[in-house]
């Protein structure tokens, strides 16, 4: 074989390996993006701080520590072009968990702690992206969605803590307020209340004048998708609180939670007595209030509207569009709550406590 033919047929060789090797590189390339698209983004490693919750999800089931989970119908995450978010979404009819009205896609914590002695602290960074389409306007819950909370493990599980986001139909902004429910003196907890403190917008109590008329729009309110950001901290039965949003003015409140104000009948707040005592909600406080009970953070969508009839209780029960319990079709007219979070801190105290007698009592 001559020396040209030779050199034809090296040159050959060497373009085929050339080829080859780009092909190989281009079939690599393509299964690394492939690999990538298909990678879950759990909310785990969004938000670092899923060893310390269990998860409920608006079928009522308790999901356990949600490590590396999703569940495309309530609890996944979401990019918006810019960061990644967890996303909790609960119908207005599911199924609930323990004894509440409401369905919820929720984290409850694993532990619990007792406000006299706690150190405790809870962040949140969120914006909300859906309330219920329907709900009857003079129900005070209707159109609004709990996003945070403390609740008692012990006892009656009253709730000592509520953060609400509540926007009318037709409105662009909505409220931002935070309630506090008395821990009932004696056994019988049906004369519990809530009273309720305006953030940005107005509290629980404006309500619509009759089923579809809505009072006038806040000014000072927060927009569907916009965000905001809590800060709870409970420190020697002191509980505090601390709101801010871009463009909005920080508000701060403070709560004893180890001393009641409202032991007496007298002690009952205007609001709470136009609201809460003519549907037979007129309990009083045990004077220690949630001293010696164990408490927890709750962080989530505790969607407020519901489908029972307003005649049980004209400010929970909203009357509002269910589908049967169609979770589909629910999701496709707007009828369920959708909360987003982006960022999330939580600090648990050395004196805290196993909570796992609650998830027994309620699962």
């Amino acid at each position: 074989m001559n020396k040209r033919i030779m050199a034809s047929i090296a040159t050959f060789i060497v373009l085929a390996l050339i080829l080859i090797l780009n092909s190989c590189k281009n079939e690599a390339k393509q299964v690394s993006k492939e690999a990538i698209k298909e990678k879950i983004v759990f909310a785990s490693d969004v938000i670092p701080f899923f060893d310390h919750w269990k998860l409920i999800l608006g079928d009522g089931k308790n999901a356990g520590i949600p490590i590396n989970f999703e569940q495309k119908d309530f609890f996944y995450t979401t990019n918006d072009g810019n960061n990644d978010w967890v996303v909790f979404k609960t119908p207005n009819g599911g199924d609930t968990h323990g004894t509440s009205n409401n369905t919820r896609t929720e984290l409850a914590q694993t532990k619990k702690w007792y406000p006299k002695t706690a150190n405790d602290k809870l962040t949140a960074t969120l914006k909300v992206m859906n309330v219920s389409a329907t709900g009857d306007a003079r129900v005070a819950a209707s159109y609004s969605v709990v996003v945070g909370q403390i609740h008692s493990a012990d006892a009656h599980e009253n709730e000592p803590l509520k953060i609400f986001y509540k926007k009318f139909p037709g409105h662009t902004k909505g409220s931002v307020f935070w309630h506090y429910e008395i821990n009932t003196a004696g056994d019988d907890n049906t004369g519990r209340w809530d009273f309720s403190t305006a953030v940005w917008g107005n509290d629980f109590s404006i309500v619509g004048s009759d089923v579809g008329t809505y009072p006038e729009e806040t000014e000072d309110g927060i927009e569907l998708g916009e965000e905001f950001s809590y800060e709870i901290e409970v420190k020697d039965g002191i509980m505090n609180l601390k709101f801010t949003s871009e463009g909005h003015e920080t508000k701060t409140f403070t709560k004893n939670l180890i001393e009641s104000e409202y032991t007496t009948t007298a002690d009952i707040p205007e609001q709470t007595q136009k609201l809460f005592v003519p549907v037979g909600q007129d309990g009083v406080e045990r004077k220690s209030a949630y001293a010696g009970e164990g408490c927890f953070f709750k962080l989530g969508a505790y969607n407020q509207t519901n489908g029972k009839s307003p005649e049980i209780n004209k400010n929970w029960c909203s009357g509002a569009e269910t589908h049967g319990g169609n979770l589909q079709k629910q999701y496709a007219d707007g009828n369920y709550a959708e909360v987003w979070f982006k960022t999330g801190s939580i600090m648990v105290s050395e004196a805290a406590v196993s909570n796992e007698g609650y998830f027994t009592k309620n699962d």
